[in-house]
């Protein structure tokens, strides 16, 4: 079983950078992927982005593309969403995830096939 804590996140105005960052304990993630979802109050939670730990693939939503990267610290075991320039859009609790087992590619961005959830960290962008 492997274990998420997420850090960073915060308040920024419009524009503005933020950065998170998941550390697993229990088990590496290995050759699976670790995600970032986030979901705001009435709102489903979206998927933001993900990247495979063996190789660095990556994948991103239509809303962060081009302004979100995702990026991976092997000797940390920990993987990072920077955002930039950022949105009062953007505005959500933000949560990593981690499947259990090899998840193909088609299914990266479906909330319901990842098994290990971090805690979630607030993200507020003011206008």
């Amino acid at each position: 079983q492997v274990h998420l804590v997420e850090s960073g996140g915060g308040w920024v105005q419009s524009g503005g950078s933020l950065r998170l960052s998941c550390a697993a304990s229990g088990r590496a993630f290995s050759s699976y992927v670790m995600a970032w979802f986030r979901q705001s109050p009435g709102k489903e939670r979206e998927f933001v982005a993900a990247i495979r730990w063996t190789d660095g693939s990556t994948l991103y939503g239509d809303s962060v593309q081009g302004r979100f990267n995702i990026f991976r610290e092997e000797d940390k075991n920990s993987g990072n969403l920077q955002m930039n320039s950022l949105k009062p859009g953007d505005t959500a609790v933000y949560y990593c995830a981690a499947p259990r087992e090899y998840l193909v590619g088609s299914r990266w961005k479906t909330p319901a096939a990842y098994d290990c959830w971090g805690q979630g960290r607030q993200v507020t962008v003011s206008s």
